[in-house]
């Protein structure tokens, strides 16, 4: 299934093959589109699910990626029993150090005229 930002095959492939498959359901998926294009709107000061469309290839594969790496860390949280504990950890460490970078280049004055936000 298809959402504006991110597809549910993104979300679990960043959640990885040992995800839990009673947190891996469509209502979860549906909530972890919304929850994530709530924060990154609230983040940027712009509604991207409105904006999605008229923005350019790179911007939408940052939004993108930030919200498959949101929602696969959240889907591992979950339930980590499919998992070694370190490497649900090591999964979730590096999606929010992707996150974090994602962030920073949204925050740089062209991500930002892209967005059509008002700086």
């Amino acid at each position: 299934m298809a959402f504006t930002i991110v597809t549910v095959a993104e979300m679990q492939f960043m959640a990885g093959e040992n995800v839990d498959a009673t947190g891996d359901v469509t209502a979860n998926h549906q909530f972890l589109h919304d929850w994530a294009a709530g924060y990154l709107s609230g983040f940027i000061q712009v509604d991207v699910i409105a904006g999605y469309s008229g923005y350019d290839l790179v911007t939408k594969q940052m939004i993108n990626e930030w919200a498959a790496r949101f929602a696969g860390a959240q889907l591992v949280l979950f339930n980590t029993t499919g998992f070694v504990l370190e490497e649900a950890e090591d999964m979730v460490n590096y999606h929010a150090f992707r996150m974090r970078e994602i962030e920073n280049q949204l925050q740089e004055g062209a991500v930002q005229k892209q967005l059509k936000v008002n700086v």
